[in-house]
């Protein structure tokens, strides 16, 4: 299965398949979305495009395997199917969530269809027969905002959450093997070492079985090594920088290309070395790709200082307990210091065991 690039700015989801003719874009201008497709397989300035229109706006899209469909998750809950072969096809419902969708992926082999949703699920069903539910991995304790399927490793899963986690599963048969706490990973001095942070990208690479870790809003890149063998994570080092990173993508033979909000700099490549990965001086990869977002710099403006849309998915807690508490006492106060008056109008005196039973109760 080719690689898989990806970039989400604003409410667009962008997804480019490494090694393969397609590219796959969502447009989120209003509540319903158009999810476009194009064939890039020639030098023409114009390619093939195919658009069709999903009911909600869109979250999350992929490619199968075979690169023959185009699923696309939505606001809903809702997964739909766009055949890449008819641009004038509409979409097929394949399935569907009671809850927020939040991304969708699919086994090498086209056999499974994974969706992770709002209420801390992910499901693996049938892509033959979507309602045939194989699994369920379940353990986060939080929203799930990104999972990827290993390529080299095809049984085994990567999922992040709003639960500050990084979790390694085999997917079907629902056992989580390795869960680790990001949490733990931040020194406290840093600023955002205490701020709730999920994943926005989850990026392999297959060269070395090195995972890229980005959460939304903290310019920092976790990186991880996938130990197979042992089915764990191993964790390597941080890359920190000095501007709000969007995206992050792995390319065999180069390595991780990272985006960032400076027009200056927009993109810095870092590679493994000694053992330890590092932006690498500029090159002339590195020149061509960053002129041409130099020059489109106006798409990309505007986008510092909004935020993912995570932060209102996280549970809302109500300690309308302690408030009651405090309302009681303060009437049983009132009371004590001015009892109700008796049958002949003079006020009635409690008992002393009658008061401390009435501020017991």
């Amino acid at each position: 299965m080719a690689s898989c690039a990806g970039l989400a700015l604003c409410g667009q989801a962008l997804v480019v398949r490494g090694g393969s003719r397609f590219l796959a874009t969502s447009t989120a201008s209003s509540d319903d979305d158009v999810p476009f497709t194009y064939d890039c397989s020639t030098v023409e300035k114009k390619s093939q495009e195919n658009k069709g229109t999903v009911v909600r706006r869109c979250t999350a899209l992929t490619f199968t395997a075979s690169e023959e469909k185009l699923l696309v998750a939505d606001k809903s809950g809702d997964v739909y199917s766009f055949s890449v072969s008819d641009p004038q096809g509409c979409g097929r419902l394949e399935l569907g969530h009671l809850s927020m969708l939040l991304d969708v992926a699919v086994s090498p082999d086209d056999r499974y269809v994974l969706t992770a949703d709002r209420d801390e699920k992910i499901r693996v069903s049938w892509a033959a027969a979507p309602h045939s539910i194989e699994s369920f991995c379940l353990g986060h304790a939080e929203f799930v905002s990104r999972i990827l399927v290993a390529p080299d490793h095809p049984e085994l899963l990567l999922s992040s959450s709003g639960d500050c986690t990084l979790r390694l599963w085999e997917y079907r048969s629902g056992r989580e093997l390795h869960c680790c706490h990001l949490t733990s990973l931040r020194e406290p001095e840093e600023p955002w070492g205490d701020k709730r942070s999920a994943a926005s990208r989850i990026a392999y690479w297959g060269q070395e079985s090195c995972v890229a870790l980005l959460c939304d809003c903290i310019p920092v890149v976790y990186i991880f090594q996938l130990d197979a063998r042992r089915q764990q994570l191993a964790y390597r080092q941080q890359l920190a920088f000095q501007h709000r990173v969007w995206d992050v993508a792995f390319e065999e033979g180069q390595g991780l290309w990272v985006l960032q909000d400076c027009r200056e700099a927009p993109l810095v490549l870092c590679k493994p070395v000694e053992g330890r990965w590092q932006a690498v001086p500029e090159n002339a990869a590195l020149k061509k790709v960053s002129a041409h977002l130099q020059g489109n710099w106006a798409m990309l403006e505007g986008l510092a200082g909004v935020d993912a849309g995570f932060s209102g998915l996280y549970k809302a807690t109500f300690d309308n307990v302690t408030a009651y508490l405090r309302k009681k006492e303060e009437r049983l106060q009132k009371r004590r210091q001015n009892p109700p008056p008796g049958p002949n109008g003079q006020a009635k005196k409690m008992k002393p065991e009658e008061a401390s039973l009435r501020c017991s109760s």
